[in-house]
């Protein structure tokens, strides 16, 4: 076994549509490790204990996280100094839901989300502005048509001077570790349709790409706009990788004609970005993508993140994208690792090994590890040692 790689090289490797000395391990998502750590830092140091290929993501993610960009990682969301928020609650007769109302007063006029509050909805008496809960329990979005845009445009603000000061001075030191100990530094996450769904819905969405298409084209367009200049901070930090994510932009909602016109030139601007950094471009998608492989590498993505077995012929994946994409995934993380036998995670590494290795493949769960319980860290550490003992590692 070669032993001159780092973590670093070997990911690049990877990345490259290269073979490393072995297909590397990383976890696009481990929230329930995540979770139960002290600080980020210690995240970080708690996967290398696990033998893991880590990332160190930008701008660093702490453990507990609630603001109103929740499912958007990365920079803050910030308004237009013109824009206020005003927020009340109403509750129906008859054991109804009660049903909450914000209004974003704008100096284009004033945008209006109205959520039914759900049992189990997590935020109180309040409406975030972007978070997946809103999606099945929205009665009314806040951008309905062409009419909504001016407004919404000032909802839309590039990070300011005192937003990106605040980011470097947070990232130093993990970019510093990560130099140090020579990890892959990522960054992100941009967004594109789903933020559509977020601020427009997915339902609507998908009449709206036959009944209003270029509304539907003028919102992704600005969409897309406010998430490179977001981009390009992030890029400007130096990282490896920047990634995307893209879990409503599958075949769900687009057809591979509507995803060609309406998502491939802005994913193929984003892409051209991150590379005239000099960095990899990553795109998150874990289902309904068969249709949209070639698409994806004509793109120019450089790796495909979220390759769930449960959603992906794993052969025709890697024959199709071999040589262009690179592929991160290979074992399911809620149906195996969370709630699998043992037996059925170790089948599920070596097949990932044999179908998608040993170039161009990255190693995680898809897409989370959440679950906080004795029989999940049990699968994590099984999967851990089927992935050294199928790579050669294991003494």
């Amino acid at each position: 076994m070669n032993n001159t790689y780092s973590s670093r090289d070997r990911m690049l490797a990877a990345l490259n549509c290269e073979a490393p000395d072995h297909p590397p391990c990383s976890f696009m998502i481990f929230g329930a490790l995540h979770q139960s750590s002290a600080s980020y830092l210690d995240f970080i140091q708690r996967q290398l204990a696990l033998g893991l290929d880590v990332i160190v993501e930008l701008p660093p993610r702490p453990p507990q996280v609630r603001n109103d960009h929740y499912n958007l990682h990365g920079l803050p969301v910030s308004f237009h100094p013109e824009v206020w928020e005003e927020e009340d609650i109403s509750h129906p007769v008859g054991g109804a839901a009660p049903l909450m109302r914000k209004i974003y007063h704008t100096p284009a006029g004033d945008l209006t989300a109205e959520v039914r509050q759900t049992a189990d909805w997590r935020w109180g008496d309040h409406i975030p502005f972007l978070d997946d809960y809103l999606i099945p329990r929205s009665i009314k979005f806040i951008v309905e048509g062409p009419q909504d845009l001016p407004a919404f445009q000032y909802l839309l603000i590039p990070p300011t001077d005192a937003e990106v000061a605040a980011f470097k001075d947070d990232s130093a030191p993990y970019l510093a570790f990560a130099r140090e100990h020579d990890l892959l530094v990522a960054g992100g996450w941009g967004v594109g349709a789903d933020m559509v769904g977020w601020v427009h819905g997915l339902n609507t969405l998908v009449y709206d790409i036959y009944d209003q298409l270029e509304f539907i084209r003028d919102l992704l367009g600005m969409i897309a706009e406010w998430n490179r200049a977001r981009m390009q901070v992030v890029l400007d930090a130096g990282v490896d990788l920047y990634i995307k994510r893209a879990w409503y932009e599958n075949a769900d909602f687009f057809t591979p004609a509507s995803w060609r016109d309406l998502i491939l030139p802005e994913l193929q601007r984003d892409a051209d970005l991150a590379h005239q950094a000099g960095a990899k471009f990553g795109y998150i998608i874990t289902a309904r993508a068969m249709p949209l492989l070639d698409l994806i590498a004509e793109a120019g993505v450089d790796v495909l993140i979220g390759v769930d077995p449960e959603a992906f012929d794993l052969p025709v994946t890697k024959k199709k994208l071999k040589g262009r994409v690179c592929l991160w995934g290979g074992v399911n993380g809620h149906l195996t690792v969370e709630h699998g036998v043992p037996e059925a995670v170790a089948q599920e590494v070596q097949t990932a090994l044999k179908e998608l290795g040993p170039d161009g493949f990255i190693l995680t769960p898809v897409d989370n590890v959440r679950e906080d319980t004795s029989l999940a860290f049990d699968n994590v550490k099984t999967m851990i040692h089927s992935w050294q003992e199928g790579t050669g590692q294991a003494s």
